[in-house]
């Protein structure tokens, strides 16, 4: 994931449906995210066997709302991830195509050189900030994680019943919705 966040030029990450779990560690890493209004993102395996490795959550959406969702594992759709400013734009899914394409489209506008610049003074404030002592932690965290007594049930659950069983499991008492993205109202 460091690859991505240490691209040499600008990475926008356009989402649609689920960006769950380790696709979130990818998106994160991205420097604008440009999600469907009705897509979901969010760490699900923060309720049992898994911390997000590259710890992006706080510096993204500061301290208190990363607690929110790693302490319940919930989902953000992509128009709450525009409100907690998670998101650059959420809008709706027919119209994503087209508005990641502008976006990218003006960012092109700049000389490369511009844009490596910009990226390296905000990404030096994420640095200054932590980032590597956090994503160290994060690593080592998910490895525990899996080790837990809960973790070993959860993989006992998976390898017995299958891993959509043991998911399930692990997120129904949380009411979460399913595997379907909800249609937009």
């Amino acid at each position: 994931m460091g690859d991505v966040f240490n691209c040499g030029k600008p990475v926008v990450c356009k989402v649609h449906g689920f960006c769950v779990a380790g696709g979130t560690d990818l998106a994160l890493c991205a420097d604008l995210l440009v999600i469907a209004s009705n897509a979901k993102i969010g760490y699900p395996p923060a309720r049992v066997w898994g911390v997000p490795t590259t710890a992006m959550w706080a510096y993204r959406l500061g301290p208190q709302r990363a607690k929110r969702l790693l302490f319940t594992g919930d989902c953000l759709s992509g128009a709450e991830a525009l409100a907690w400013g998670l998101a650059v734009e959420a809008p709706l899914p027919e119209e994503l195509d087209e508005r990641t394409e502008a976006l990218l489209d003006r960012i092109a506008q700049l000389p490369v050189n511009q844009l490596q610049m910009m990226k390296l003074l905000v990404d030096q404030a994420l640095h200054a900030q932590g980032l590597h002592g956090s994503q160290l932690i994060g690593t080592l965290f998910d490895g525990v994680a899996r080790h837990t007594r809960e973790g070993y049930t959860f993989q006992a659950l998976a390898a017995r019943d299958g891993f959509r069983a043991a998911v399930r499991a692990r997120d129904e008492r949380f009411g979460d919705p399913g595997r379907r993205v909800p249609e937009e109202e």
